[in-house]
């Protein structure tokens, strides 16, 4: 059977080794493109202020990468002995191997428990909101969508950000990356017309990835296709576009594996 991961390019990689060594076809169609953001002085200025903050929120692996590329500080952060005090949160097992790989230690990261299988804006909550109280401070560090015409809004993010502000903390944002729409050729356009009807599984963990399939192949029939997805919200978006199948799995291999051998 044909897997097709639809993760960025940087991220694709271990899924696909993954689902190789389990036996599948696995291939690489990303559906994001991942861009350093336009403009660095918001990020050095974000670095600069950093100490202000209780807690610095990555969105994404991609944040924290694009985050300390743009480091001006010598001293090192998220550690405990660092003189800046402020704490990491991530929401799931690849920023926090990102922050690892940065010098981050892990006492000084707040993560959902990464044998939860939950790895979403709700389970960081439910880590961190005793720490929340009056007048903490938090920023945002996230990316931006830059396709004419599309949403830059990120359920998970914003929704995070309204419990800190009820619970009367702050939240600043900052964008360490853009995502954009791919550019595809004929020989794009020609796989994916016969991943929708030759019994491909697409597993998405973007509804923005349905998104963009849909916008790269306007014309695409999805009432054939079949597509294991890693969020409820991601759910909702390949039925709205018509793939005949949807399971959700959580977001680990042992899950995914089991959803995707159920659709054959």
């Amino acid at each position: 059977m044909r897997v097709v991961i639809t993760r960025p390019q940087s991220e694709a990689a271990p899924w696909l080794k993954a689902l190789a060594d389990a036996g599948y076809q696995a291939e690489s169609l990303p559906l994001i493109d991942i861009q350093a953001a336009a403009a660095v002085a918001p990020l050095s200025a974000a670095w600069e202020r950093l100490g202000s903050f209780d807690a610095a929120m990555f969105v994404s692996r991609n944040a924290v990468h694009y985050f300390f590329e743009q480091k001006t500080m010598v001293a090192t952060v998220f550690t405990a002995g660092s003189a800046i005090k402020t704490r990491a949160f991530v929401t799931g097992p690849g920023s926090y191997s990102a922050l690892l790989k940065v010098g981050a230690q892990a006492a000084c990261i707040d993560a959902p428990d990464h044998e939860g299988g939950q790895f979403d804006s709700e389970a960081l909550w439910d880590v961190v909101s005793a720490r929340v109280v009056p007048g903490y401070r938090v920023l945002v560090v996230r990316g931006t969508t830059v396709d004419a015409g599309a949403s830059d809004e990120g359920f998970g993010r914003d929704w995070f950000a309204r419990q800190v502000k009820s619970a009367g903390g702050e939240v600043e944002f900052v964008v360490a990356y853009q995502r954009q729409r791919p550019v595809w050729g004929a020989d794009a356009l020609a796989f994916a017309k016969r991943a929708a009807a030759d019994g491909t599984v697409w597993v998405f963990s973007s509804s923005e990835a349905v998104r963009n399939l849909q916008a790269c192949c306007p014309d695409g029939d999805w009432s054939r296709a079949k597509a294991v997805v890693t969020h409820a919200r991601i759910e909702t978006a390949a039925l709205e576009a018509g793939f005949g199948q949807v399971l959700q799995a959580k977001p680990v291999l042992g899950a995914l594996l089991a959803s995707i051998e159920s659709l054959q």
